[in-house]
């Protein structure tokens, strides 16, 4: 039936990419690759023009993200995956509290639950598509949460809790640079580049403050054996000199400093905030008026503005309209696939035109009139 239907223009988006990760790319990121491609690819990351571009983006995430004096932004080589061990090494001193209410929040708690150095975790856990912050515990020194849980679309939200002495420590992997964060209220709030910034996975980005650099410096100095791809005081002096303790991928930071770069040009995170917003008021209002679909976060202050996910009536098979839309050109709007709800996933990240998304609503709304009929 995909090759059969057959969806007008007039009703698709102008950029079909929808993608929760890797995400769409746009066309001046790609441009500047190329264009730094004689300067930058092919030569070390301890040289000039590499640490001159890493400095740009330490000094662009910064800038967007408004840090307090004394926080510093640091980087590494392994995506978020490898920043949960590394936290669980490097931050996390006897005892660690998790609010899980998704797919990537679980892992992280994994990570400190499987380490035999720690004190067993403490776990506050909700289902799928509601939201939790970790119960206060006097002996808890790190308090960790996703900012937004891409598996599910609902967004936490960032506050600090626990006694003085412990750390909040954030997942923004996919509410990072698309979500409004205070990053006062956060001790460590880590991303990786993939998502609202539009570059290629591979890499983790943290902006940590004073209290999480002297954890980091206690940790490193205590005895801890802490392999070194995965201690943050490496990463932490590396960071200070603009680079990485690995190679790292030079396409990817190029990608990610032309985001940072434009998004700080139209007004930084207040502007990507209101884009992700005007994006999420489409999808949410479409599906609230279909009798078809269903915002599959109930509480609507817990919806995502930057990963929507959207309940399709079990007349109908969700995977067949991806189908025919993927064969439209509109791709990658498939759920979770562990969450496994006849469902779809839309990423409505800075660089997707919230226009798009209105036109993608119009567009599986044509797909539902055939399927269903």
């Amino acid at each position: 039936m995909s090759a059969d239907v057959i969806i007008p223009a007039s009703l698709l988006p102008r950029d079909g990419r929808f993608g929760s990760g890797p995400s769409k790319v746009r066309q001046a990121q790609v441009d500047a690759v190329a264009a730094g491609g004689r300067s930058l690819l092919g030569t070390s990351h301890r040289k000039p023009p590499v640490k001159a571009l890493v400095g740009s983006v330490r000094e662009g995430l910064a800038e967007f993200f408004r840090i307090p004096d004394g926080y510093e932004v640091i980087l590494g080589n392994g995506g978020s995956t490898a920043f949960w061990d590394a936290a669980t090494f490097s931050l996390v001193r006897e005892r660690a509290a998790h609010g899980v209410f998704g797919e990537f929040g679980a892992k992280f708690a994994a990570s400190t639950a499987g380490a035999p150095f720690l004190a067993s975790s403490l776990v506050t856990e909700v289902p799928a598509g509601q939201v939790c912050l970790p119960d206060v515990a006097p002996t808890a020194d790190v308090f960790a949460w996703p900012h937004n849980e891409t598996s599910t679309g609902a967004a936490a939200p960032v506050r600090r809790i626990g006694d003085p002495g412990s750390l909040v420590v954030i997942d923004g992997t996919s509410a990072a640079g698309g979500l409004d964060v205070d990053i006062s209220q956060t001790d460590v709030y880590y991303f990786a580049p993939q998502k609202n910034f539009g570059a290629d996975g591979g890499l983790w980005l943290a902006v940590l403050s004073p209290a999480a650099i002297e954890r980091i410096e206690l940790l490193a100095a205590s005895g801890r054996w802490i392999p070194p791809f995965l201690s943050l005081k490496l990463a932490l002096d590396n960071s200070r000199a603009n680079q990485t303790l690995n190679t790292p991928a030079v396409a990817s930071l190029i990608l990610l400093a032309n985001q940072i770069e434009w998004l700080n040009a139209h007004g930084g995170l207040a502007w990507a905030t209101n884009r992700t917003s005007q994006s999420a008021s489409h999808l949410y209002g479409w599906a609230q008026a279909n009798p078809a679909a269903t915002p599959f976060v109930e509480n609507p202050s817990w919806r995502s503005n930057v990963v929507g996910t959207i309940d399709i009536d079990e007349s109908i098979d969700a995977v067949q309209i991806t189908k025919i839309l993927r064969s439209n050109g509109v791709v990658d709007i498939d759920p979770y696939r562990k969450l496994g709800r006849n469902q779809l996933r839309v990423a409505m990240f800075p660089s997707v035109d919230p226009s798009d998304v209105a036109l993608l609503t119009q567009a599986i709304d044509f797909v539902i009139e055939r399927v269903a009929g």
